[in-house]
């Protein structure tokens, strides 16, 4: 399908933007059915084109979800794509292709803005110094970067390769193995600690908040939380108006609303649902900025905006920010059951919203099968550029579902927990997992069971009757057809 080159009257390349959310689920946001929380701009962007309701990240947890973005691999044919320690070495292979790449090729200014965690440099980083291979090293033109996780040492920006705003003379030191001397943790003074941990975020303290891991120096390049929206959304929007003359590729990698949620409190007390929904009204400002950066830029019309989330909702991740106490009758994962971390739908069906005036309908929905995996092949064909044989192997070019064009969608979906799951049609079959049924620390149902689990998701989103004895032909069929995408290395033709 080549919409591609051309836009409405012949002129340039469309510019891509995408917004990509952190631990959002399905039902957080309005244009979604949340109704204790409201995400205007959100609605506005869905109400100017699509939402697709059956979208999937590529796992049910950050890293390899975002892995499978930009690679169009999935990330569980690797076993080191877990979720990485903020010092961990750079996922992406040495010539490997990536989205950004695969656009860079086609003539586009690319930049990447928020949170990476995809790892740096080669195993070994020093942090005052130049930190390569990163994202300029995989793609991007431009790089603003969270190394790793809000909650994760170190708390630091780094842009083009280096820590911003570091002074030489404080260098910094981070360990995930053991504490610095002389250095104050969680775990050894929570009087000092303005937001108390719920599990195992009680190492370094950064801004009065415990972390997962520890740091020492660098003072003056330590984030404030309570900034960070502010810092990443005036980086993302000078971007785009430095390169409105350009095709661009954004990459708008939101830290929203991943824990420790402290927004700013300009968005403090505007949901009854404490940080957890005001971190969501933050998020729904962030996407109002760049939006609005679009069209002061006069680039609304010929500017493919999509949103999505990295896997789905978590409620208690690791602090006491009576995000449980407060959840009201806000339903993070909707209907869907589970959520981060769980082989449930709620795990990794999530928000889709495409809006590109003229090429996508607006106030449309669709139920099409998609998966992020896609975005790699489908940008690919948008932007007519021809993959080599070892580009993208799992991504499948699915713009007219992605454009609301056709209502086909991909045949199946793999979902990526602590097992992999297939759906096919309106069914879903789990594959036997013998690891524990809950997330004890999240209470989030993981979906583990030693036997199959089948679901007829038309009857049943919710996932609630597993069926498997009474359809075993059914049953044998997808597990058939997951066996033979997991033995192959590659599914893209």
């Amino acid at each position: 399908m080549a919409v591609a080159m051309q836009a409405a009257g012949g002129h340039r390349e469309p510019n891509i933007v995408l917004i990509y959310s952190d631990d959002v689920g399905y039902g957080d946001i309005s244009c979604y059915g949340a109704t204790k929380v409201k995400t205007p701009n959100l609605d506005k962007l869905a109400g100017q084109g699509l939402r697709l309701t059956n979208a999937h990240a590529g796992s049910a947890t950050c890293t390899p979800s975002r892995y499978s973005l930009l690679t169009g691999q999935y990330a569980w044919r690797r076993q080191d794509t877990g979720i990485l320690p903020g010092d961990a070495a750079l996922l992406m292979r040495p010539g490997q292709q990536t989205m950004a790449a695969m656009l860079q090729a086609a003539g586009y200014r690319t930049a990447c803005v928020g949170k990476w965690h995809l790892g740096l440099g080669n195993g070994s980083i020093d942090w005052n110094s130049e930190i390569k291979p990163g994202p300029n090293e995989v793609g991007f033109n431009y790089s603003f970067i969270i190394p790793a996780t809000l909650d994760r040492v170190p708390c630091v920006f780094v842009e083009n390769g280096r820590v911003a705003n570091l002074d030489s003379k404080d260098p910094i030191e981070v360990s995930y193995k053991r504490p610095f001397p002389g250095e104050l943790t969680g775990k050894d003074h929570p009087e000092l600690l303005k937001m108390q941990p719920s599990h195992d975020h009680n190492q370094a303290i950064v801004n009065g908040v415990g972390r997962i891991g520890y740091m020492k120096g660098g003072k003056s390049a330590l984030w404030v939380d309570e900034d960070i929206v502010f810092t990443l959304t005036n980086k993302a929007t000078a971007f785009i108006e430095q390169n409105k003359e350009l095709p661009f590729f954004l990459y708008y990698a939101t830290p929203e609303i991943h824990v420790p949620r402290m927004p700013n409190r300009r968005f403090v007390g505007k949901t009854d649902m404490g940080p957890r929904g005001d971190s969501i009204v933050e998020l729904d400002w962030a996407v109002g900025q760049v939006l609005g950066a679009l069209e002061r830029s006069g680039l609304t019309q010929n500017t493919l905006v999509m949103f999505s989330s990295d896997n789905g909702p978590v409620v208690d991740d690791g602090y006491r920010d009576q995000a449980v106490e407060k959840l009201g009758g806000h339903k993070p994962a909707g209907i869907y059951r589970g959520g981060k971390y769980s082989n449930f739908d709620g795990g990794t069906r999530v928000p889709l919203v495409v809006r590109w005036p003229g090429h996508v309908k607006a106030d449309s929905t669709s139920d099409a099968l998609f998966s992020q995996v896609d975005l790699f092949a489908s940008l690919a064909a948008l932007t007519t550029q021809k993959l080599s044989q070892n580009a993208a192997p799992d991504s499948f070019n699915e713009l007219p579902a992605m454009l609301g064009h056709s209502k086909q969608g991909r045949p199946y979906v793999i979902e990526h927990a602590d097992s992999l799951a297939i759906i096919q049609e309106n069914w879903k079959l789990i594959a036997p997992s013998q690891g524990p049924v809950m997330n004890q620390e999240t209470a989030t149902e993981l979906g583990n069971d030693p036997a199959p689990q089948l679901y007829n998701l038309g009857d049943d989103p919710g996932e609630r009757n597993n069926v498997a004895g009474q359809y075993p032909e059914r049953a044998k069929k997808l597990t058939d057809v997951l066996h033979r995408v997991t033995a192959q290395t590659r599914t893209r033709e």
